[in-house]
């Protein structure tokens, strides 16, 4: 038996707007903080760049760290702006996509790998404690990518595409 997604999809149909008062007035303020979240992540997502390369650019003395710095900053603009993404697709389309956020915890999760070998490669001394945490924070990241990217080949092959994007 094939694995299904179709009974977490609901049609538009389903989700048309009714216009007796309190129902619409309940609709129009979930759209409004909707585009306010929206409005809020791409906000966040240019404070975060401006400063990470105002940052890279003021900090020439610690190379190696600042540019570890100013890729970590860069993976949480792409975190944040494919969060915005997703939220302001649900407003589009009334449709929960799972995918999207597959996407965003895979890219989280490269981003701590990234980050805990940054750090076991820059740290002057580590002690045995500090070493093993990282590793041990290393392999759960590990962990969470490999489980996330099956998620993700799932949910392709399951034959759940509602959207007609690609994978």
């Amino acid at each position: 038996m094939p694995l299904s997604f179709a009974h977490m999809v609901d049609s538009r149909r389903e989700w048309q707007p009714t216009d007796r008062g309190p129902d619409l007035v309940i609709r129009r303020l979930i759209i409004a903080i909707e585009y306010a979240i929206v409005a809020s992540l791409l906000i966040v997502a240019s404070v975060v760049l401006v400063r990470a390369l105002v940052t890279f650019l003021s900090h020439w003395g610690a190379f190696p760290q600042s540019v570890v710095a100013a890729i970590d900053s860069i993976l949480v603009v792409i975190i944040l702006l494919d969060l915005a993404h997703t939220v302001f697709g649900n407003l589009r389309s009334f449709i929960f996509p799972v995918r999207p956020f597959l996407v965003i915890g895979i890219l989280a999760g490269i981003r701590d790998i990234l980050s805990e070998s940054a750090h076991l490669t820059l740290s002057n001394s580590l002690t045995q404690t500090d070493f093993k945490d990282t590793l041990l924070s290393l392999g759960v990241g590990v962990g969470v990518v490999l489980v996330l990217i099956l998620g993700l080949l799932i949910l392709r092959f399951s034959g759940s595409n509602p959207d007609g994007e690609s994978y």
